[in-house]
Formats: structure tokens, sequence, C-alpha cells
């Protein structure tokens, strides 16, 4: 049977509408960083190749018996992205101009992925696409901590009523956010855009928090 992390970790992939508080264990990620509009930057479609190339690289190892110790058949998990610009907090709102925004996009990889697995799925999409810059690439255990998190429905430019609620539920809860350097705004997207209504894009927003002194 295949391992689908959106069915076994439902806390991390599947909160409901009302904002909830919840401890995010640390986990395996690779990440491509950049910056510029994400609708229009060369640089976010080039991360978006390469998280895919290597993910699949990874996952269908099995087809030529070159999968790695450990390895179990799974869903590859979707996408994800931290975001930020350089002069301000940046929570997911108030900033129109997207040409300013700094990423982090990222997928999860199994718990057998580690960096001489990587470093074998690099050489393996390489070969098959010369012209792909691995320089911002990087495989990072990543732990998130302490968040509040909720699902929101609609589109992405309609995000921040959503954020507005988790923010007072953080607040009422007694914990304050705590965004900075090291912990960004993050989503994580359930639906493809290219084939989904806006209305029904489902997206996970978390915020690290941390309690109100």
């Amino acid at each position: 049977m295949k391992i689908d992390y959106k069915k076994e970790y439902k806390d991390l992939y599947m909160p409901k509408k009302k904002p909830s508080i919840i401890q995010v264990p640390e986990m395996i990620f690779i990440m491509v960083d950049g910056q510029g509009n994400p609708n229009t930057s060369e640089s976010y479609k080039n991360a978006i190749e390469i998280l895919y190339g290597l993910s699949f690289t990874i996952k269908m190892s099995k087809m030529s018996g070159t999968q790695p110790e450990g390895y179990f058949d799974y869903v590859v998990p979707p996408l994800e992205g931290l975001w930020w610009v350089d002069d301000a907090a940046f929570d997911g709102q108030n900033v129109t101009d997207k040409d300013r925004f700094c990423w982090t996009s990222m997928i999860r990889q199994p718990e057998f992925v580690t960096e001489e697995v990587y470093e074998w799925a690099k050489q393996s999409l390489q070969k098959k696409k010369p012209y792909i810059d691995f320089l911002s690439t990087r495989l990072v255990k990543f732990t998130e901590g302490l968040c509040c998190q909720v699902m929101h429905v609609g589109s992405y430019d309609a995000e921040p009523a959503t954020i507005k609620m988790m923010e007072k539920y953080i607040e009422e809860s007694g914990y304050v956010q705590d965004i900075n350097p090291e912990r960004r705004h993050h989503e994580i997207y359930l639906g493809d855009p290219r084939r989904t209504k806006p209305e029904n894009l489902k997206t996970v927003i978390r915020h690290p928090v941390r309690p109100h002194i």
C-alpha cells in the first residue's frame, strides 16, 4: 500500500476551517530558494520543475531497481512555500507588489531520503535535464515547532480574511505570532490552480506562534 502523508498526518495537512494550535515535528524537505512574483517569475517556474523532478526521480526509482535502502511506496506530498519580504515581517497580508516576494518552495520527502539519496537524484535528473541549476536547492531537516494553522478555501488573493481570523484566534488562545527571519508565513497547497477554480482551492495557512508572556 502507498503511504499518503496527507491521510497519515491529517493534523498537519487537513486542518479545519477553524484555526488550531499544533506542534509541528521534524520533517525532511527538498527546498529551493528564490524571489519574485510566483505568477511571472522564471525562477519560481524553475523551482517547481526542480522540486517535482527530484521528488518523482526518488519515488520512481523502484521502476529501475535503484530504490534506496528502506524504500517504501508513497504519494508525493504537496507543494509548500515559506514567504517573506526583505524589509518587513510578512504575515501573508498587505503586500500588493508580488515582485517583492522572497520564498522557499519545498516538498516533503520520505524518511529514507538521505543526503546520498538526494545527491543521486540530482545526478539522475541532471542527465535528463542538463540545463537545470541546483545552486539554490538543498535537502533540509526542518522543525517548525509550535504553530497555528487553518484551512483556507478560496483564491490566494483572498487569504488575508482567513489570516485575520487566525490572528484573532492566536490572541484569544494566549499566544502571539512569532514570525521572524527564522520562522516564516507558511502555505501548503492542496489544490492545483491549473485545474481547480479559484474559489475551490484549498490551502493550509500556518504561522509560528509562542505563548504570550
